[in-house]
């Protein structure tokens, strides 16, 4: 028998069931694709320990010489 709506005991458990698959999709997507924090490194602002930081790597690679370290570190010490 049919309610005064045209949908029985069925159509109920088809609107749940759509509902579960509709957000359970939502839920894989958003576990397969995470939203992405903006922080400063992303902003292109880099804090001045991590600049500094990253000279030292260079220097200590060989990437850079001694002046060329102390000219770029005076710079990052000014800034």
């Amino acid at each position: 028998m049919m309610t005064g709506f045209g949908m029985g005991f069925g159509g109920l458990w088809m609107i749940l069931v759509w509902l579960v698959i509709i957000g359970g999709g939502i839920w894989l997507l958003a576990a397969l694709f995470p939203r992405h924090q903006a922080n400063k490194s992303d902003t292109g602002e880099q804090s001045d320990e991590s600049a500094l930081a990253i000279l030292q790597q260079r220097y200590a690679r060989g990437e850079l010489t001694h002046q060329e370290f102390e000219a770029i570190r005076r710079d990052l010490e000014r800034a």
